[in-house]
């Protein structure tokens, strides 16, 4: 599997991490906190993120055949030990992130994809797979406040952070390795021309594969700057971290 990566902060420091090996790539999003508002740790989103990208990229060195759910759940467990006796995990706004993986795993592919990022996948046949947990956006009228109650609970949505039972409810699959050409690895930062701007997944993809990573985010700036502030709810400009991994001809 040939790997190339990239990430670019958005308004402020960034959040996000993406790491690759051999034969897997990982992002991750650490969801930026209410301002204001105590979250109960004496830890950073960006610590948060950053600890638990590198005990899964660990865990897929080690364990590279292990189930995905099972390494995630490994991980999340293991920051919390490094969180210490100073932090409130119990606490609705403690610090989170989403993650997606793709990993190469002999004859197949794995992914797994907990919150918002996505894996998409162009197979032999020119088929598209995009891979999103959209369970996030299932409550548009509740507010932040409402919102982290509804955070990995039956009924909520899931997200990497205090609860290593959250990886149980990720989505995975596998693919053939035979089947799939090339794949994305985004955090929604990412994927923007896709969920804002009109593309489809197949333009991203092919846009992805010919003009690289960089590019990619480079193409979402200009949309997000040509648009009228407030267009959209949220960051006018959000980190965006993308993996291109290509496996077929």
């Amino acid at each position: 599997m040939e790997i190339t990566c990239a990430t670019r902060p958005g308004d402020g420091h960034n959040e996000d991490f993406v790491a690759a090996g051999d034969g897997f790539a990982v992002v991750l999003d650490g969801a930026t906190p209410e301002p204001g508002v105590d979250n109960g740790c004496v830890h950073s989103v960006r610590w948060l993120a950053g600890r638990l990208g590198a005990r899964l990229v660990a865990g897929l060195v080690e364990h590279g055949d292990a189930p995905l759910p099972r390494l995630l759940r490994e991980a999340i467990s293991a920051v919390r030990e490094e969180h210490g006796g100073g932090c409130d995990l119990a606490n609705p706004r403690s610090p989170s992130a989403t993650v997606a993986v793709l990993r190469e795993r002999g004859d197949h592919v794995d992914h797994l994809v907990l919150g918002d990022s996505a894996v998409v996948a162009e197979f032999a046949d020119g088929a598209v797979e995009a891979v999103v947990d959209h369970r996030i956006h299932g409550f548009p009228e509740r507010s932040w406040a409402e919102l982290r109650h509804l955070r990995n609970v039956e009924g909520g949505f899931w997200v990497a952070g205090n609860s290593p039972a959250a990886a149980d409810h990720a989505l995975t699959g596998t693919w053939y390795a035979k089947d799939v050409r090339r794949a994305g690895v985004l955090t929604d930062g990412a994927y923007r021309l896709v969920e804002r701007y009109g593309w489809d997944w197949r333009s991203l993809l092919d846009f992805l594969g010919q003009e690289g990573a960089l590019a990619l985010i480079a193409e979402t700036r200009a949309a997000e700057s040509g648009t009228p502030e407030g267009a959209f709810p949220g960051k006018r400009h959000d980190d965006a971290s993308v993996a291109l991994c290509a496996l077929g001809p």
